[in-house]
C-alpha cells in the first residue's frame, strides 16, 4: 500500500453516466492485481472529507491505472468534471483481490452493471485461460463495451433487464445455462455487482458444489479496517461474526459469508 500523487491522463465518458479514468501513477500499478482497490481523494482539501473507494479494472505499461466509475453522488459527480493532467492523490491498492483459476483450470465471469469493473481486470489478466463472461445491465443504453478497453477481453455474453440487448431477463439465467453446461473439474465462478445478483450466483455455485468468489461493494470511510463502517456478517462457524470488507475483502469465498444477513 502507498499514498501517491497521481496525474488524470484521461477522463472518458463511456455512458450516459459511467467514465474511464486513466491515472499516472507507477507505484499503485506496481502492487495492483485483479479484485484490489484504491481510495481516492476527488479533490484537495476538506470537502468532500472522505476519499472514495474504487476498483482497479485495469493497468498499462508500468505506470497507468484504469479506474471505472459511475456518477452515483456527489464525489463522483466531482471526479467526473476533472481534465486531462489534474492530480489527484490516491491511496492503495487495498484490500485481497481474486484467487485466479490456474493454468489448468477455467473461470466463468458474472457481472452486474459497474461491477463488471474488476472483472475487466481479472479477465484481461488471465492469459491463456479459458474465461466465459457474462454480464448484466439495466438496458442497452448502459452497456460497457469491450472494446473500449483493448486487446485481452473475450467476447461479453450479454442480458438486459428491458430485452433491449442480449437475453431478456437476469445475467443468472446465462449462468444457470453455462453451469448446465460445463464440465471443466477446475471451474472457479467470479462475480461482481448488485447483491440480490450476487446472492444468486452463490446459490447456483453452491448447489452445484462449484467454487465462487465474490467481490463485495461497500460503503467506506478509511478502507484498511480503522472505521469498522464496512462490516459484513460472516457464515456462523467461520471464527468470527464479521468481515471488513476492506480489509478482509473486497474478495470473498461466497461460502463464508452470512446471504442472509448481507
Amino acid at each position: 500500500m502507498t499514498e501517491q500523487t497521481a496525474e488524470i491522463v484521461k477522463n472518458h465518458r463511456v455512458t450516459a453516466d459511467t467514465f474511464l479514468m486513466a491515472l499516472r501513477c507507477d507505484s499503485i500499478v506496481a502492487e495492483a492485481r485483479p479484485g484490489r482497490f484504491v481510495m481516492i481523494r476527488v479533490r484537495p482539501g476538506l470537502d468532500p472529507l472522505l476519499r472514495r473507494p474504487f476498483s482497479i479494472c485495469g493497468t498499462r505499461g508500468k505506470d497507468i491505472a484504469l479506474i471505472l466509475y459511475r456518477v452515483a453522488g456527489r464525489g463522483t459527480a466531482i471526479l467526473s468534471g476533472l481534465s486531462r493532467g489534474e492530480r489527484l492523490e490516491v491511496l492503495g491498492p487495498l484490500g485481497k483481490g481474486f484467487d485466479p483459476p490456474g493454468d489448468e483450470g477455467a473461470g466463468i465471469l458474472v457481472a452486474g452493471g459497474i461491477g463488471i469493473a474488476p472483472l475487466f481486470f481479472l479477465a484481461a489478466a488471465a492469459g491463456n485461460v479459458p474465461m466465459t463472461f457474462l454480464a448484466g445491465f439495466r438496458s442497452a443504453s448502459e452497456r460497457i463495451p469491450e472494446d473500449f478497453f483493448g486487446p485481452g477481453i473475450p467476447e461479453i455474453l450479454l442480458s438486459t433487464d428491458d430485452g433491449s440487448m442480449g437475453h431478456h431477463g437476469p445475467v443468472t439465467d446465462l449462468l444457470e445455462r453455462c453451469l448446465d453446461a460445463r464440465r471443466e473439474k477446475r471451474l472457479t465462478v467470479y462475480t461482481c455487482g448488485p447483491l440480490p445478483m450476487m446472492k444468486r450466483v452463490a446459490v447456483l455455485c453452491r448447489s452445484r458444489d462449484i467454487p465462487c468468489q465474490v467481490s463485495l461493494e461497500a460503503n467506506m470511510a478509511c478502507g484498511v479496517g480503522a472505521c469498522l463502517g464496512c462490516a459484513v456478517r460472516a457464515r456462523p462457524g467461520e471464527g468470527t461474526t464479521y468481515y471488513h470488507v476492506c480489509r478482509d475483502g473486497p474478495v470473498f469465498d461466497a461460502r463464508t459469508l452470512d446471504w442472509e444477513g448481507l
